[in-house]
């Protein structure tokens, strides 16, 4: 009995940790869109699971800040805005100048050869779908990841880098906001990543979080100049 039981609670945290995943790239590449309900029923229906997995892969993501959980509203994913994106690039920009400074006096030989391959494989790989000019292209987003996460990994604290891809997958809602309201204009160009890196493996922390934080924040110029078109379209 309690056999069975352990194997069960193992499996519904195994499936709530692929929902989990499931739901945040929807979220992440708007297909769920900010500010939705979500609802739980559907959602087990599509996974073809029990309403407990689903519960709890929503939590996990209502702890990440991609949903909201209200008592009387339910489930919705979370909302965007001008000023809510405004205090997540001040937070990601000061947590990634730390993460970045200490990595670059930190880091080692292997560290720096992680950046390169990190930039090359991005840099191989197209951002859009060839078939469709505002479709983002899944795995150009996964090598995206990988390299911002390259540049903190000998930062020396995991808190760091966790709170940092935290802060990615929230800015990365923006991004995909921007890119489906605009044309392919907003492609994140691969100049800006060479620079990063080249100051990053040249050791130049201040060169290297200046460029970063450019980086940044062309999210945000990005995502005000989309909703400013569709304002004037509307």
């Amino acid at each position: 009995m309690i056999d069975s039981a352990s194997k069960r609670a193992k499996r519904e945290t195994t499936l709530a940790s692929d929902i989990t995943e499931e739901l945040r790239r929807d979220i992440i590449s708007g297909s769920l869109a900010p500010g939705g309900k979500i609802r739980l029923r559907e959602v087990a229906e599509r996974f073809g699971v029990g309403m407990s997995p689903v519960r709890e892969a929503l939590n996990r993501l209502s702890r990440d800040r991609l949903v909201n959980q209200s008592d009387l509203r339910g489930f919705r994913v979370a909302p965007i805005s001008e000023s809510e994106l405004d205090e997540l690039m001040r937070a990601r920009c000061w947590l990634n100048e730390t993460g970045l400074r200490e990595s670059i006096k930190r880091g080692d030989a292997a560290w720096e050869e992680a950046v390169v391959l990190a930039f090359h494989r991005l840099s191989r790989v197209p951002d859009r779908i060839a078939s469709s000019p505002i479709a983002a292209n899944p795995e150009w987003d996964a090598a995206h990841r990988v390299f911002h996460r390259s540049l903190l990994e000998a930062c020396g604290s995991r808190w760091i880098v966790d709170f940092c891809d935290q802060l990615f997958d929230v800015a990365d809602i923006y991004r995909h906001v921007a890119r489906a309201a605009r044309d392919a204009q907003t492609r994140e160009p691969t100049d800006e990543h060479r620079a990063i890196m080249e100051a990053t493996v040249a050791r130049d922390a201040d060169k290297a979080v200046e460029l970063l934080n450019r980086h940044f924040m062309r999210t945000v110029t990005l995502y005000k100049d989309a909703v400013a078109a569709m304002n004037n379209k509307a």
